[in-house]
């Protein structure tokens, strides 16, 4: 079958791309840029690809064209393809009935962590041997690839294999406003966390937390549900009906860990070390090279998931031990001996909030730099502004980069940071500011400087420059 798809240069598409190479077919597709690093995956994977969207690209006809969510009403190829009715799905649709939907499904969903958790999760499985398949919105370093068919059967569970899927719950296309995770066919369901994102496409939290209850019930009886005991917004979707089994985890010694099953405790208060205890008493410890109470949030939520499907406490941890990361996910991108400069995908007040804290509380005294590009589509309209400036109240010093879509007033949100905050409106601009504060700092103090950079986008090439300038 000859598959063309619509919008192939996201990491979702692409990744779905792959796959369908993977599966035998002949896969096309074309996207507004062209350009590394998906781009040099797709033709290695030997996918042609097309820049632009000019309709002869559907002359002759494919079997089946995969619209990506990017597409809207006016774009050529969408025009042509409805006006010749040409067959058409969305990726997620297309994902769900073709790869999800005889195997054992395993979906990470929630407002943060999700590609964090899942390839956890992945890596679990696969040290287990059990060779999932996975689609994550990220590259896992353990992998080095954001998607694998995996193993055709799983022992034991009368399916075709297990599958790891980031559940997303943005819209699957312009013709399907439902997320895209009530397609995924899913048996374990990780649940995270839960707050208002997506203000482009959703009015309010609510209207969230109503896609979640619909997930939720596409869960079997012998599925499984897990969430933090402690997530209220997330009990509130439960509430609404669930007829699946449930696993909730949370702090030990907390009001909450008398009535939840399974725990964990902080053995180290940066995160790098931690225990968890199941229902049953059994215990486990994670000594590994990641910080930050988030990602121990995430680690029990892989855990018990992949406790869902026979993998041992004591396995899931010695896993996590050795679990690299994700590309983008707190990445080191330079290091010398006084500087360390992180890439960091945070898209959300919280997001922001978590990854500096994780890093204040595992660098100590040493010096902190915050700079962030609010790029996601919320912070862009300005929703989560009220919660910006304390979301970087563990750094020393703050750069805010305003870029140009952000059209409301970013100044506002330094002059109230509790620490030294500026705003930046070009590229070259934030590069001298950038590299006169880490002067200042080093000359000042002396301590080690740790330069984290946080935005959901390619900041203009700003990660290239800043490592550059600091290599001369």
């Amino acid at each position: 079958m000859h598959i063309h798809i619509l919008g192939i240069c996201g990491t979702f598409m692409g990744s779905l791309a792959q796959l369908a190479k993977q599966l035998g077919h002949q896969v096309s597709g074309c996207d507004a840029n062209v350009y590394p690093p998906m781009s040099t995956q797709l033709q290695l994977a030997g996918i042609e690809l097309i820049e632009g969207f000019d309709p002869r690209q559907l002359q002759p006809a494919p079997d089946l064209i995969i619209v990506g969510n990017a597409m809207s009403r006016g774009n050529p190829c969408v025009e042509y393809m409805l006006d010749h009715g040409l067959a058409y799905t969305s990726g997620p649709q297309w994902l769900g009935e073709n790869i999800l939907r005889d195997r054992y499904v395993l979906a990470v969903a929630g407002t943060h962590g999700k590609t964090t958790t899942s390839s956890m999760l992945a890596v679990i499985l696969d040290q287990a041997g059990l060779q999932p398949g996975f689609l994550i919105g990220g590259v896992p370093l353990d992998f080095g690839l954001s998607a694998r068919l995996g193993r055709d059967s799983a022992e034991g569970s009368g399916r075709k294999g297990y599958f790891v899927v980031e559940a997303d719950e943005y819209d699957s296309a312009f013709f399907d406003k439902r997320s895209k995770f009530v397609h995924y066919h899913s048996n374990t369901l990780i649940m995270n966390n839960l707050e208002f994102d997506h203000g482009d496409i959703f009015d309010d939290l609510a209207a969230i937390q109503k896609q979640f209850h619909h997930l939720v019930r596409t869960l079997p009886s012998n599925g499984y549900v897990i969430y933090p005991h402690s997530e209220s917004n997330l009990q509130q979707v439960i509430d609404k009906g669930c007829w699946s089994r449930i696993e909730t985890f949370s702090q030990m010694g907390d009001d909450a860990s008398a009535q939840s099953g399974w725990r964990y405790q902080l053995l180290a208060t940066d995160g790098s070390r931690f225990e968890i205890t199941d229902p049953a008493g059994n215990s486990a410890v994670v000594d590994w090279q990641h910080s930050g109470r988030h990602n121990v949030l995430n680690a029990v939520a892989a855990v018990i998931a992949a406790g869902t499907v026979g993998v041992s406490l004591a396995s899931a941890c010695e896993a996590l031990c050795q679990f690299v990361g994700v590309k983008r996910r707190m990445e080191v991108i330079y290091r010398d001996d006084r500087i360390t400069v992180y890439d960091d995908f945070a898209h959300h007040p919280t997001a922001i909030t978590t990854t500096v804290e994780g890093l204040r509380a595992k660098v100590g005294d040493e010096t902190v730099v915050a700079i962030v590009e609010p790029r996601s589509a919320t912070m862009k309209m300005g929703l989560h502004k009220a919660a910006l400036s304390d979301a970087v109240a563990a750094a020393d010093s703050a750069l805010w980069y305003k870029g140009p879509a952000v059209n409301w007033d970013l100044q506002s949100v330094a002059s109230a940071c509790s620490v030294p905050a500026t705003v930046c409106d070009n590229i070259d601009q934030l590069l001298r500011q950038t590299l006169e504060l880490i002067g200042k700092q080093l000359a000042g103090n002396g301590r080690r400087a740790h330069i984290v950079i946080m935005s959901n986008g390619g900041f203009e090439g700003f990660h290239q420059r800043l490592v550059a300038a600091l290599k001369q």
